[in-house]
């Protein structure tokens, strides 16, 4: 596997980090074994890697022959518990976005001149000039709302379709950047480690 995430440190067996298929009699054993255990010195998080499970594999069966599929190496996470966030702390930072949110569009219709543009849409249609022409600005601050929550693909926690949005394919691409340089880095400090 890729990566796991744990709540509590201690023993990794085999059967959390790969899946496993044996003709031998000791297949629950095997998936029982204990590959690595964290501790304190890992912080929040390990990374296993193949060359780590077949020493310590050989070491308990030296009998077996091993073949591995799939990724080169294992990240383990320890997630934190997760606490009820304040109401106080979410209203307030919901409210600093709102704020935020609202100043972005407001300097953005601004910059493009957009309170001209729908005057002018206005008198082009009804050959009239009208400071505020609302049957366009109504509409068009519903469909502002609309069109946000469309590429967001979500009301809180429902979505409207199976598909992904933009802002999950980034989070998706950052973690994996974020796994490729923990695992980079995580095991050079290992190659570091062993070879002093």
């Amino acid at each position: 596997m890729k990566k796991i995430k744990v709540t509590h440190r201690g023993s990794i067996t085999l059967k959390d980090i790969a899946f496993v298929s044996s003709l031998t009699k000791n297949l629950e054993d095997l998936k029982e074994f204990t590959i690595y255990t964290m501790t304190k010195q890992d912080h929040h998080i390990a990374v296993i890697d193949r060359f780590l499970i077949i020493d310590q594999l050989i070491q308990q069966y030296d009998d077996l022959e091993y073949q591995f599929i799939g990724p080169q190496e294992t990240i383990v996470q320890l997630e934190k518990v997760k606490q009820k966030p304040s109401v106080w702390i979410v209203s307030f930072v919901w409210f600093l976005l709102f704020i935020g949110t609202a100043m972005t569009i407001m300097n953005f219709h601004y910059d493009v001149s957009m309170q001209e543009v729908q005057q002018k849409l206005h008198y082009l249609f009804t050959g009239e000039e009208n400071e505020f022409p609302l049957w366009i600005q109504v509409p068009y601050s519903i469909g502002l709302g609309l069109g946000m929550l469309l590429f967001f693909n979500r009301w809180f926690k429902k979505k409207f379709n199976d598909e992904p949005s933009p802002l999950e394919v980034e989070l998706f691409n950052y973690q994996q950047d974020l796994d490729q340089y923990v695992s980079h880095y995580e095991n050079e400090a290992y190659d570091k480690d062993h070879s002093d």
